[in-house]
């Protein structure tokens, strides 16, 4: 079987209640288990919470909560595979057996079901251990710049590109933080994401990373420009 896997604990401390806030009209966590029903590639979707606000909205819109997270799993340090680990060790003694899990982070209103169907494909095709979305840096990092705090000057990070142009160099991507497709023993044996991981590339516009309220708001005009042009 598939399992999608939402962390999402109550403990959020640069934007309180996060993973519940209302966005474009609905709770934030409601995005991405609207994507993963959406996708149909999931045999259960279920959440992974502490707290019992966020587990009844989970419910609501159609995710199950069958246990509760455990405290020591629930800090402000706990690294996600840890937590899927336990989702599927939990999921066993329940009589279950994932073969294929993906988490799905909470906090993403930009998720796209055709991009967890894509993924989904391109671990199968593979033979990696995990499989997620990434996009370009929208500059080249060989050029990226160090800056004095104090003085404001600047100086590169890489001399040797300075005279190199941008076309040249190679491209560089970062993680989009939306979700990862794992193979249940790889989460099991607590393998590294990045290390042991395959990936699909998105549009640069289309990866939000909210920390901040002014993330927030730029989140939600991008997410309506996205909606609108979906429907037209």
């Amino acid at each position: 079987m598939n399992l999608a896997v939402i962390p999402a604990r109550g403990g959020s401390k640069r934007i309180p209640r996060k993973n519940i806030r209302p966005f474009a009209g609905k709770p934030m966590i409601a995005f991405a288990i609207d994507s993963a029903l959406a996708s149909g590639q999931f045999d259960k979707v279920i959440v992974s919470t502490d707290d019992g606000e966020i587990a009844d909205i989970a419910r609501q819109h159609g995710a199950e909560v069958p246990f509760m997270r455990p405290a020591d799993l629930s800090d402000d340090f706990t690294p996600t595979v840890p937590v899927i680990a336990h989702a599927i060790r939990t999921m066993m003694d329940l009589g279950l057996a994932p073969e294929l899990v993906c988490c799905i982070y909470p906090g993403v209103p930009m998720i796209d079901a055709d991009d967890l169907r894509k993924a989904r494909e391109h671990l199968l095709g593979s033979q990696a251990q995990y499989a997620f979305p990434v996009a370009p840096f929208p500059a080249a990092i060989q050029r990226a710049l160090r800056r004095n705090a104090e003085t404001g000057n600047a100086e590169p990070f890489s001399p040797q590109y300075v005279n190199t142009r941008t076309q040249d160099l190679e491209p560089a991507y970062f993680d989009a933080g939306q979700f990862y497709w794992g193979r249940r023993q790889a989460w099991l044996d607590g393998l590294s994401l990045h290390g042991h991981g395959t990936t699909i590339v998105l549009p640069e516009w289309r990866v939000v990373d909210i920390d901040t309220a002014d993330d927030w708001a730029r989140a939600e005009i991008l997410y309506r420009a996205f909606a609108t042009s979906q429907s037209q």
